[in-house]
Formats: C-alpha cells, sequence, structure tokens
C-alpha cells in the first residue's frame, strides 16, 4: 500500500518504478480517484459548515419573531442533513475505490535491484559448496524414486487420501522431515536471536491483506466455510503480530520464526512439477519474520539471508544466491534474494529459500507503526520475511545429494542427534 500523498509529489518516479516491474503507469489514475474523494470531501465540510451556521440563524430568527425565515432555514438544514448523510455514504465509496486501486499495484523494487523481466534476468550474488561427487556410474535418482524405493515415501495412497499434490512419507523419511523441521527451528531460536512462535493456520481476510496475498492473490488460498483461510506461508501470522500496533523503539528489531505447516492451491502452476514434492499443496516451512526500523531494514535482509544460508551450509549443501530482478520478484517485495540448492537428480538448481525486504508497503496495510525516541509521531515499520528453510525442499535435497549407490542415503551429520544417532537410512 502507498502514500498517496506520496505518489501526489513524485507522480514521474512512481510510474517509472512501476514500469521497471513491468506494470502500466498508474499514477494519473490514482491522483483522479483521489482527486474526486477530496472535492467530494470538500463539498461534506462545506455543507456542515452551512448546516451549523444556519442552526443558529434559526434561533435568531425565532428570538426576533421571523417565523417565516426561520421556517426557511429549517427546510434548508434538513435539506443539507439528507445531503451530509448520502454524501457520507459517497465518501466511503470513493475511499475505498481509492484503497481498492492501490491495493492491487505491487511494492515498488529498491534502486539496486536489476531491472529484467523474469527469472532468467537473476542475477548471481554468490555460490557455496561444491556439487557433490558421485562414486557409483549410474546417473543420480531423483527424491521421489529414492523415496519410493525406500518405502517410506507414497504418492498413490495420497492421492486417493487427497487428490494430487500431496504425499504420504513413512518411517525413516518421515522422521528425518520431522528432524530437518526441528534442526531449523532450533537453530533460529538457539543462535540466530528468533523468538519461537505456534502461530494459528487458519487467518481472516483482514491478515491476509495486510501481508498482500489478499485481494490479488485469492486464487492461491484455501478458503474455509467459516470465511477464514488456511495460511499460505506463516509470514502472514507471523507479521500481522504488529498490525494496528505502536510499537516500543526498545522492542526493534523485532524476530520471529515458525515451524508450520503451508497450504497453497497451485492455482497458478497447472502441468508444472507434477512429479514428487516439489510443489505440494501441504508442506513444512520455517519462517522467519524481522519488524525493524526504516534505517535498518536493508542490514536486516543481508543478516536474514545469513541465517538462512547457515541452514544449507551446517547440512553442507551446495547452493547459489540470487539477487532477483524487478520482473521476478514478489508482490509485496522491494528487494529479494532467493537461495537455489543443487538437485543432483534434477541436474539443476531449484529454490530452497526467498528473503525479502518488503519496506513499509505491509505496515501501511496493516497499520503497524513504532515511536522514534525522537519524534512524537509514529513512523510505520518496516517488515521482512524469508524461509529459514523450506522443509520439503530441504528433504528432497538431502536425499539426492546424500544417496548412494546401493540406493540407502547418508544422514548429514547435523542431522544425526535428531534421528537417534542414526547414519545412514536404508530399506
Amino acid at each position: 500500500m502507498f502514500d498517496i500523498k506520496w505518489i501526489r509529489e513524485n507522480a514521474d518516479a512512481f510510474d517509472r518504478a512501476l514500469a521497471k516491474r513491468g506494470y502500466e503507469a498508474s499514477a494519473a489514475k490514482l491522483i483522479a480517484l483521489d482527486d474526486s474523494r477530496r472535492s467530494h470531501i470538500t463539498k461534506l465540510q462545506e455543507a456542515q459548515e452551512r448546516r451549523n451556521s444556519a442552526s443558529k440563524e434559526i434561533g435568531k430568527a425565532k428570538g426576533s419573531g421571523d417565523e417565516a425565515r426561520a421556517q426557511e432555514l429549517i427546510n434548508e438544514v434538513a435539506q443539507i442533513k439528507t445531503f451530509i448523510q448520502s454524501g457520507e455514504e459517497e465518501e466511503r465509496r470513493l475511499n475505498s475505490n481509492l484503497e481498492a486501486a492501490m491495493a492491487v499495484i505491487p511494492n515498488l523494487p529498491h534502486e539496486d535491484v536489476p531491472e529484467g523481466a523474469d527469472e532468467g534476468d537473476n542475477v548471481l550474488l554468490r555460490s557455496h559448496g561444491e556439487k557433490p561427487v558421485f562414486t557409483f556410474n549410474e546417473m543420480p535418482k531423483e527424491h521421489f524414486e529414492l523415496g519410493e524405493a525406500l518405502g517410506d515415501m507414497d504418492f498413490s495412497t495420497a492421492a486417493k487420501l487427497s487428490g494430487s499434490r500431496f504425499v504420504v512419507l513413512k518411517g525413516q523419511i518421515a522422521r528425518l522431515e520431522r528432524a530437518l523441521g526441528q534442526f531449523m527451528i532450533d537453530l533460529h531460536t538457539q543462535q540466530n536471536g528468533y523468538t519461537e512462535v505456534s502461530p494459528p493456520l487458519l487467518v481472516n481476510d483482514t491478515s491476509l491483506y495486510g501481508t498482500g496475498q489478499l485481494p490479488k492473490f485469492e486464487e492461491d488460498l484455501f478458503k474455509t466455510t467459516t470465511d477464514q483461510f488456511l495460511i499460505p506461508t506463516a509470514e502472514v501470522p507471523l507479521t500481522n503480530l504488529v498490525a494496528g500496533e505502536i510499537v516500543s523503539e526498545e522492542a526493534l528489531p523485532l524476530r520471529v520464526t515458525a515451524l508450520t505447516y503451508c497450504f497453497r492451491s497451485e492455482a497458478g502452476s497447472a502441468g508444472r512439477d507434477t512429479r514428487g514434492m516439489l510443489r505440494q499443496h501441504q508442506f513444512q516451512k520455517c519462517e522467519l519474520v524481522s519488524v525493524t526500523k526504516p534505517e535498518d531494514s536493508l542490514d536486516e535482509l543481508e543478516r536474514m539471508l545469513g541465517c538462512a544460508e547457515m541452514v544449507l551450509q551446517l547440512l553442507g549443501l551446495h547452493y547459489r544466491v540470487m539477487t532477483l530482478c524487478t520482473g521476478d520478484m514478489g508482490f509485496g517485495a522491494r528487494k529479494t534474494y532467493d537461495i537455489e540448492v543443487w538437485l543432483p537428480g534434477q541436474d539443476t538448481y531449484r529454490e530452497i529459500s526467498s528473503c525479502s525486504v518488503c519496506g513499509d508497503f505491509q505496515a501501511r496495510r496493516m497499520n503497524a507503526r513504532y515511536r522514534p525516541s525522537d519524534s512524537k509521531q509514529p513512523v510505520h515499520v518496516h517488515t521482512l520475511n524469508g524461509s529459514g528453510i523450506a522443509v520439503g525442499r530441504a528433504l528432497i535435497a538431502v536425499l539426492e545429494n546424500y544417496q548412494n549407490g546401493d540406493g540407502t542415503v547418508t544422514v548429514p551429520e547435523a542431522l544425526r542427534p535428531y534421528m537417534g544417532g542414526l547414519e545412514k537410512i536404508g530399506a
């Protein structure tokens, strides 16, 4: 969400920034909507002022015995009252029109974000580690081939229970998934300074509006018959912890994390990644959210990225970090880093974490502020979110990178304490 006053004062810059994201110029349209709103509000204010002055004149007219003039003023006040009542409804409609128009416009990219149309224009920031070298002669298997051969990854039963894009994990692979999640949440709370939160998995539309999933992306959500939604990411409840609040300056930066299930309809992914666990309707993710002062948010983005990278480094996985271009960033992001892990079964990199700074974009939508010590006026906070990391994709990466020629999978050392000391998963 944007400040219409800022758009008025920076119309050209606003449109140039939108153009970088592939969006049409919108400043003139928004200003026109605001002009209509302002003009109507002025008429309402004038009417209210006239009503007040006419009401006083009624008393004077009656006091002087001019009943005809008093009645004339009474009729005028009644007409003004009717206009104000209908005018207030019109004001709400005009406010709603302006808000709806701004609600579907994405955040403006930071000036150092590379320009581009899609993921092909993303820029490599750095890479870590080396691709694994396997001693067996066969091509590395994909995760679903390994999981099904081990007997602990069952897609057909999941389809019978729930439909496509679900999986039933059993035995050692189910334990490995649990180990990954516990390892991540322990790392972020014990070493990286995040406070663990166990949030609701059902949220209302106000919360989803605050973080930018609504109204634009409703088709990607699962909605209940009670008009609540299953969370697509724990970013939604975690960021909304400060919705409508004025946070004390001393409480910032606020860093919270949650290990939750997430639910996505994958409405726009028909035909993509239909095999295996890469794109599921239900998956686990360890989410990181930070709330900061405006001047600290870019540094916090680098810190958050480092926390997410630490997970992969401790797991011994090769990955690269990409700076997303303007055409590939998410709706609410000003700047985003994607971490892409190497998957030898697919012979390619796949996104496993995305860390974004949103500036005050979400804070304005949810009215989240803090009061600086040197100011009487509260200021909107900045918000950040990132995966620390996606558990299902981490499971895929571990299975593919630690596979052995005999079909077993070596357990990374960092996970062995969570696996009861188990060093290898076998049939």
